[in-house]
């Protein structure tokens, strides 16, 4: 007892009055690191090794559509499953949708994503726990700079994976938004050269890649839907949600109304792509008319001083010379 006394006496004159919370932290925090890399290299269950040879050698096509679903799965994130996904199934779909809008499809995103999120703040922890042990430079803080300077790098970390993914879906809604009126234009051409809407949506994808990456992924995505039988305005109703574009909801709209009433799908697509033209022109002349406004600040700074300096400089240079030469 004597000498648990000793350990806390000393680590609170070193430490400061937070020190043996700190070293236990730190402790927990290792441990932490230490049993996660154990957990992961875990050896496989001999049961489910077995389980998986046989079956690779059935053929059913039951076992197939299973083993295609759980083929993109991380094994080692399956551990950590209940985790790393949120419990709520709402909750659940909204993130995923929010990584798919993003670009991320992958099965496990959301589990990368949680994973990503637990990893950094842990690892803002550290760096904070360290600027104020190692880094200190024998500086003693209070108890309130030393929370402040170990949960804040950890409160940056954790929100960082967050702030990434909410600009990677702006950066891609402007993507798409850019190539979607190429992207009609192509399509119409398709459609009136007598091939199909889903011909089209295959050509599109196809000969999009190398300008408009991203709108042509969606396309992809909805060519292997139609492909694997899934009913085709639902197909386009997906594409539209995980766009998140509202031209392209309006696009959905227009082919699902089209195919409806029975309406020339080229007519529909000629109008629509002159629409999004017209509307392209119109966001760039609007670019161009806030430049005027956004430049007024900055040229004012750039040349009001070096104008003032020509125009009043020479007159107070002979304001100075005449008043030093009378004295």
């Amino acid at each position: 007892m004597e000498y648990l006394t000793q350990i806390n006496d000393m680590l609170t004159q070193h430490l400061g009055e937070f020190g043996p919370l700190i070293v236990v932290g730190v402790l927990g925090m290792f441990m932490i690191l230490v049993t996660i890399p154990i957990l992961l290299n875990q050896p496989e269950d001999p049961l489910k090794k077995l389980q998986r040879a046989n079956s690779s050698q059935k053929r059913d096509r039951k076992n197939k559509k299973e083993q295609l679903r759980q083929a993109s799965r991380n094994e080692q994130l399956e551990k950590f499953a209940s985790f790393l996904e949120p419990k709520d199934e709402q909750e659940y779909s909204a993130m995923q949708l929010k990584l798919r809008q993003a670009g991320y499809v992958s099965k496990d995103a959301v589990r990368f994503f949680h994973f990503a999120q637990f990893s950094l703040g842990i690892i803002g922890i550290v760096i904070g726990v360290l600027l104020v042990t190692v880094f200190s430079n024998g500086q003693e803080f209070s108890g309130q700079q030393v929370l402040i300077r170990v949960l804040v790098p950890g409160a940056i970390g954790y929100y960082l994976p967050k702030y990434w993914i909410t600009r990677r879906v702006e950066e891609r809604k402007e993507a798409i938004t850019a190539g979607f009126p190429d992207t009609l234009d192509l399509m119409l051409v398709c459609v009136e050269a007598g091939q199909s809407l889903d011909q089209a949506i295959v050509r599109v994808a196809s000969e999009m890649k190398s300008s408009y990456p991203d709108i042509a992924q969606e396309f992809e995505i909805v060519a292997y839907e139609m492909k694997a039988g899934k009913d085709k305005n639902q197909v386009l109703r997906d594409f539209g949600t995980r766009c998140g574009v509202q031209d392209v909801s309006s696009f959905v709209t227009v082919m699902i109304q089209s195919a409806t009433f029975g309406t020339s799908i080229a007519d529909a697509l000629r109008v629509y792509a002159g629409e999004m033209r017209d509307k392209r022109v119109m966001r760039a002349e609007e670019a161009a008319n806030k430049l005027p406004t956004k430049m007024t600040l900055a040229t004012m700074m750039l040349t009001v001083p070096p104008l003032l300096i020509i125009l009043v400089g020479p007159s107070a240079k002979g304001i100075m010379e005449f008043g030093s030469g009378g004295q």
